[in-house]
């Protein structure tokens, strides 16, 4: 093997980042305003520089330089040279270390120290003074890679949209307890590529994994000041490299694998992925890479005062996404784990902030338009979280075709009715029927509304009828953080209770609101643990902890009653897949089926009447029947009724039309009870609870 020189040639602009070639590795990094980029090199473990030398080209704003002979395990990390102006938006500062933006693996674990800002902490001058204290040893350390792997017959599931069933997981918090895998796999790719893993999603019938960030990202200051984490990984480190903590052993191949393994068992791969800030924070906050390598470009400014940070996500900084060069790294990174890993699509953190130019919100936006003309990216699952915090920031509906969007319309919507509020029959009909008022615009589908009752942000299920208050003390915050209002409630005790009739009604306000998420137009999502009775003990808020309070128990889920909810939500799924009108690919507005006197879709009172504008206006009023038909390709009519009661009584309904022979295909009261045929027009609905109702009748009716 050819000795390593480390004399530079001028190498090319692109790709960026750190590239094997086979004969040696090409470095380029963006910076607009450097006017010096050193790269650093240290030895296999990432603690001693072995050598530093310039890049010696610069071509269009991109630093480069071709170190002949290296190979992939090279450690680096660069020191860029330039103005420390803060109040001109410029913090460059040789004396600290920095990550490639463009960093496919980490080597090392970031250190809290004081060098690691650009600024002497504690100084009257604060962020305009400078520090001159090396932060190499604190620092991690990028990994040159090589990308090769044996795919074999990998394929894409490529589920399609109105056959989609979400499950949203911690990839570490999923398997970290789990008895049946290897204890160094626990929390890792590989236990979620695991049998017994992939095993449990199948029967649940999830066809999509979607989870919490898996890019690396940084443990606050102020959190392991408390001994806690950062557990969400909302604070991104690096856009290309996995979270080391999530790899059983060493290789990137291990990310692959799993990938493989859930393809094989047609279950797609979705990344919640944090574009929207990065971890450097506001301008006291660290400089770690993006900061140090050209913080005029990389981030939003203020106008008037661009010492400042646009702080439209809350966490201190806005990336400056309608900035090309940063544009075209969210765009890399995307392609990335697209090709390098295969995974079948995003969730956009705070996505409305990724649609901001100068005047605020715009569906037309720069990373729109780029991400839906992009032959790979367009035809991947791409999932927006509509809101920031940001002027305008609330923009669910609004997102441009190809776009899902989380829908916390449906969530509010569907705990109020099931808490029993009044007024609440209308928006819970409108969420019912797919969101039509929201997305039923240039042909958007109703699985563009991502349905859910619970996420990773808030209450369990099990919680949400537990608690009435939340109750985060554990993060030291004095249970000031989290949302106030989380529209649940306790029926009668707060917490834990040994009242049988308090857990039997607990138990079935969960049967309903999982009912509801399965049998509402829409891409039911499905908080992982939801399934299995799986407790936070009332923290709404669990982002910094990393511990029994978040992870998914196995023994508890082994228990009668949470092996009884888990085939419930089994059941739902199955008669999802059973029958098309449950996850229809078109939206209902009461046309006629197949020139019968059924309408698409209709509504009626526990009379079978049809709902009068005085009746949805009723506050009162709250048990309500959905009727669904749609024409079969045998020439008949497949009809469904879905029978509400959200009161504490029972309700005798009527069904409507068509008089004809139906069954009870799923009763929320008696979730263990099979199908059953329905003797004449009425059927009892039991309090908190609702019924799917089947007919199947000749076309036409007469």
């Amino acid at each position: 093997m050819a000795r390593l020189s480390y004399r530079l040639e001028a190498g090319r602009a692109y790709p960026l980042g750190a590239s094997w070639d086979g004969l040696g590795v090409n470095f380029a990094l963006f910076s607009a305003h450097a006017t010096r980029v050193e790269l650093c090199l240290f030895d296999a473990r990432g603690r001693r520089e072995v050598a530093r030398v310039d890049l010696p080209a610069y071509t269009d704003e991109v630093w480069h330089g071709y170190l002949p002979n290296a190979r992939p395990g090279l450690v680096y990390g660069y020191r860029v040279h330039g103005p420390y102006d803060p109040a001109a938006g410029h913090r460059f500062n040789p004396h600290k270390l920095l990550l490639d933006p463009y960093a496919k693996k980490l080597i090392g674990t970031l250190r809290w120290v004081d060098a690691l800002f650009g600024y002497r902490v504690g100084s009257p001058r604060a962020d305009l003074s400078l520090d001159r204290r090396d932060s190499a040893a604190a620092m991690p350390k990028a990994v040159v890679v090589d990308e090769s792997f044996n795919w074999g017959e990998d394929r894409a599931p490529r589920v399609p949209w109105s056959d989609t069933v979400i499950y949203e997981a911690h990839l570490r918090g999923l398997t970290r307890l789990h008895p049946g895998l290897p204890p160094h796999e626990r929390g890792t790719f590989a236990a979620l590529g695991s049998p017994v893993v992939i095993d449990h999603l199948r029967r649940l019938g999830i066809t999509a994994v979607e989870l919490l960030p898996v890019q690396a990202f940084l443990q606050d200051r102020f959190l392991v000041s408390r001994n806690l984490s950062n557990y969400w990984g909302y604070s991104t480190l690096a856009y290309f490299a996995p979270e080391p903590r999530y790899l059983a052993g060493t290789s990137l191949d291990e990310i692959r694998a799993t990938v493989r393994r859930l393809h094989t068992a047609g279950i797609e791969v979705i990344l919640d992925v944090v574009y929207n800030h990065t971890c450097e924070g506001n301008e006291l906050g660290p400089t770690l890479s993006w900061r140090g390598c050209d913080n005029a470009s990389y981030y939003r400014l203020l106008p008037d005062a661009p010492r400042r940070y646009i702080n439209d996500t809350g966490c201190g900084n806005t990336l400056d996404v309608s900035h090309a060069p940063v544009l075209q790294m969210v765009m890399d990174s995307l392609r990335y784990w697209a090709t390098a890993f295969r995974v079948d699509g995003f969730r956009f953190d705070l996505g409305a902030t990724l649609g901001r130019e100068a005047h605020g919100f715009d569906p037309e936006s720069g990373f729109f338009r780029t991400i839906r003309q992009d032959p790979l990216l367009a035809h991947l699952k791409l999932i927006s979280e509509p809101w920031d915090l940001g002027p305008g920031g609330y923009q669910l509906g609004n997102h441009p075709p190809g776009f899902a969007e989380w829908n916390d319309r449906f969530r509010d919507g569907v705990r109020r009715y099931w808490r029993g509020d009044a007024g609440t029959r209308g928006e819970f009909a409108a969420r019912l029927a797919g969101s039509a008022d929201l997305f039923d615009r240039h042909g958007r589908e109703p699985s563009a509304s991502v349905n859910f009752v619970a996420a990773h942000d808030g209450f369990t299920l099990h919680d949400l009828v537990s608690y009435a208050e939340r109750h985060n003390e554990a993060n030291g915050e004095d249970n000031r953080d989290g949302h106030a209002e989380n529209l649940s409630a306790n029926w009668g005790a707060e917490g834990p209770t040994e009242d049988e009739a308090i857990t039997a009604l607990r138990e079935r306000v969960k049967h309903a609101m999982l009912a509801t998420l399965y049998l509402a137009a829409g891409t039911p999502m499905l908080l992982a643990g939801d399934e299995a009775c799986r407790t936070q003990g009332g923290n709404n808020n669990a982002y910094c902890q990393d511990n029994e309070i978040s992870w998914y128990d196995w023994e508890a889920a082994a228990t009668p009653a949470a092996r009884a909810l888990t085939d419930f939500v089994a059941r739902l799924v199955a008669l999802r897949r059973r029958f098309p009108m449950l996850r229809s690919d078109r939206f209902h507005h009461g046309a006629p089926v197949a020139g019968s006197d059924l309408e698409d879709i209709a509504w009626f009172d526990v009379s079978a009447e049809p709902l009068s504008q005085e009746a949805w206006h009723d506050a009162e009023a709250r048990a309500l029947t959905l009727r669904r038909a749609d024409a079969d390709g045998d020439g008949a009519i497949d009809v469904l009724a879905l029978l509400s009661n959200p009161t504490a009584e029972e309700i005798e309904f009527t069904l409507p039309k068509p008089e004809a022979s139906w069954t009870t295909l799923v009763d929320s009261a008696e979730p263990e009870v099979p199908e059953h045929d329905i003797e004449g027009m009425r059927v009892r609905v039991g309090a908190r609870a609702l019924v799917l109702a089947y007919a199947r009748i000749a076309s036409p009716i007469e």
